[in-house]
């Protein structure tokens, strides 16, 4: 195929979800994560397009946007009107058709959590990117968008494959064991993933199939990257 003719498109899901548990704080999606996939995606030649699941502006988790968690491209982002504007205006998850894109990649924040994983929307969505063989990328939290996710013989589509996500330790190490809705991990091993991980804070991430998910904030260049290589 020859790629000048076709331009390959990434859809990028990003949650809608701002309250963290009962606590009175915020949370949303982490700039780094989507802001290093999507750098990662234009600058191969790609095109993006961003929704969620209430459309508009998605809530970016605060915390992200602290001095201790800037990199090259969360810099990028906070100098970027253009993709600002582009995160502004999300199209709605529900008004997504799978036939139009080539990849989906759902960037974390805890945000996900609570409104992507049980989402039916979201669920369906990455089932037709699937039967069309084509790869679905996560990052840190993100991953819980596919822990409901099934093939088309019923099973999880997590089970017997090597995944990763936010780990234990890591949720430990932000002191919101206790605030989630659950602990990733755990759920990802429950319904028979092969759950991998590398130290706290480590790039880490792993393709198994059309499957590809990264641990943390830190692994979220390394994810894209192999989403792709899975498209090229």
């Amino acid at each position: 195929m020859n790629t000048q003719q076709t331009t390959k498109h990434i859809l990028m899901v990003l949650t809608s979800h701002a309250e963290l548990g009962n606590t009175g704080e915020k949370t949303g999606f982490w700039i780094e994560e989507f802001a290093a996939p999507y750098y990662a995606f234009i600058d191969a030649g790609l095109k993006v397009s961003i929704v969620s699941p209430a459309g508009g502006q998605p809530p970016i988790d605060p915390k992200s946007e602290s001095e201790d968690f800037q990199t090259p491209s969360t810099k990028r982002y906070d100098a970027d009107s253009e993709v600002q504007t582009l995160v502004a205006n999300t199209t709605k998850l529900a008004d997504v058709n799978a036939s139009d894109y080539d990849a989906v990649f759902y960037p974390g924040g805890h945000g996900p959590l609570w409104d992507l994983t049980n989402n039916v929307i979201s669920i369906a969505l990455i089932e037709n990117f699937l039967a069309a063989n084509k790869p679905i990328g996560a990052v840190c939290h993100a991953t819980a968008a596919f822990l409901n996710v099934k093939d088309a013989s019923g099973e999880y589509v997590v089970k017997d494959k090597a995944v990763t996500g936010f780990t234990n330790s890591e949720e430990d190490a932000v002191q919101l064991t206790d605030v989630v809705p659950f602990l990733l991990e755990d759920e990802l091993i429950k319904r028979g993933g092969k759950y991998q991980k590398a130290a706290d804070w480590n790039v880490f991430a792993v393709q198994d199939g059309l499957v590809i998910t990264g641990q943390n904030p830190q692994s979220s260049e390394l994810a894209a990257e192999k989403l792709l290589a899975a498209l090229a």
